[in-house]
């Protein structure tokens, strides 16, 4: 039967003794050779212990292993190999100790419960340290610093203000970022780069360097299921998710790609949890105060409407439901990417929350009126249109006769 390795956080290996050779076995054999081979015994023995082959792989049930959380907020800071086992801790001066002291201390002023990871800039973006990727909003926030970290927590997270103070991107695509904290846990120091091998070598060769991007995160709990993974991307409604996994393996990535970013199928066997949605009444709130500011209009059902909108279109703004509409996603040809205009205008998230997302029959008539509509669309709403005009000269001349 599998066993479990009880220690939640394992910080070295063991070695072997028998496998370090004497003096005497590198006198005959040469000194390169026989560190290739003292290689090569440590990592079949890190592999063993702690990589994918470990005797606990599969042995616990992964189901709801994820705390409850609404927004998940990535701080790229250094790299994995500088990472301390706890980062925030290790230096309370440091840009992720005020961050997590300031997230603390606005957290009774906000019913969104806020997650934060340190990670390096996913492999395929242009990152540095200081930048703040925010999910489910999709938008990246450059080069934060410490003397900022308290106004941007009470200010964008919590009251859902603009940030002023630095550049603010829209993000396009889907999201992977893979538990590499080796300094935490053996088991994520292990396992986390070869998953990230494996996802550049897949996402190289499906051609799809412009749609998925992953990267290493720090620890995000339950280093026991390493490797653990966290996917963001839209699905097939438009919602951005938040989807983890446990147990990952190398063997699993083309799946990943391929079926959870490429059809929208959760992969229910490594599924541990997901990123909750806002909670509706706060988020309702917020985003009815941001368009009152801006000139929109509330009505006593809840809907909201933008200035300049007709009260007809009500039933196509969904006040209530921010992760639905933080994401602006939509499905393209592959599945994979999300349709969203690379030139950010707003920079509030909150707003865009409000703002981003309208109904399938908006989005087609706005494609209408831009030319947008491929050409057998077009040929195909105009024999609707040539049908009806058919029909109603038909009936026009039966009740003359008649």
């Amino acid at each position: 039967m599998a066993t479990e390795i009880n220690a939640e956080d394992v910080s070295s290996s063991t070695i072997d003794p028998l496998s370090v050779p004497s003096a005497e076995e590198i006198n005959n054999n040469g000194s390169s050779t026989v560190v290739d081979d003292v290689v090569e015994s440590l990592k079949k023995t890190e592999a063993e212990e702690f990589g994918f082959q470990r005797p606990e792989m599969f042995s616990l049930n992964l189901s709801n292993t994820v705390d409850p959380y609404h927004r998940h907020m990535f701080l790229v800071y250094k790299n994995v190999e500088n990472w301390e086992p706890i980062i925030e801790k290790a230096d309370k001066d440091s840009l992720p100790g005020f961050l997590a002291a300031a997230l603390k201390s606005h957290a009774e002023k906000t019913t969104i419960k806020t997650r934060m990871t340190i990670c390096e800039g996913p492999y395929g973006t242009e990152s540095s340290d200081g930048d703040v990727f925010l999910f489910p909003e999709m938008v990246k926030y450059r080069g934060l610093t410490s003397n900022d970290a308290d106004k941007f927590v009470e200010d964008v997270l919590v009251n859902g203000k603009d940030w002023v103070s630095g550049t603010v991107e829209r993000l396009e695509g889907s999201y992977v970022f893979v538990c590499s904290h080796g300094s935490r846990d053996k088991r994520c120091g292990v396992c986390g780069p070869e998953l990230i091998e494996k996802f550049k070598e897949e996402i190289e060769s499906r051609g799809m360097k412009d749609q998925v991007f992953v990267g290493p995160c720090s620890h995000v709990g339950g280093h026991k299921y390493a490797g653990n993974l966290i996917i963001f991307s839209c699905n097939s409604t438009g919602e951005v998710t938040g989807h983890w996994y446990g147990y990952a393996t190398p063997e699993d990535v083309p799946a990943m790609l391929d079926q959870h970013i490429g059809k929208g199928d959760v992969i229910e066997k490594l599924w541990r949890g997901q990123m909750l949605a806002f909670p509706t009444e706060d988020s309702q709130k917020v985003a009815e105060e941001k368009l009152l500011e801006n000139g929109g209009t509330a009505f006593a059902n809840g809907s909201i409407l933008e200035k300049g909108e007709k009260e007809e279109s009500q039933a196509s703004a969904e006040g209530g439901d921010m992760v639905k509409d933080a994401g602006s996603c939509c499905q393209g040809p592959n599945g994979v990417s999300c349709c969203k205009d690379g030139n950010v205008e707003d920079t509030t998230n909150v707003k865009k929350a409000a703002e981003g997302v309208k109904t399938s029959c908006q989005e087609r008539l706005s494609a209408w009126m831009n030319g947008e509509f491929e050409q057998n669309e077009v040929y195909a709403g105009l024999a609707v249109i040539s049908a009806v005009a058919t029909i109603a000269v038909a009936y026009s001349i039966y009740r003359r006769s008649g």
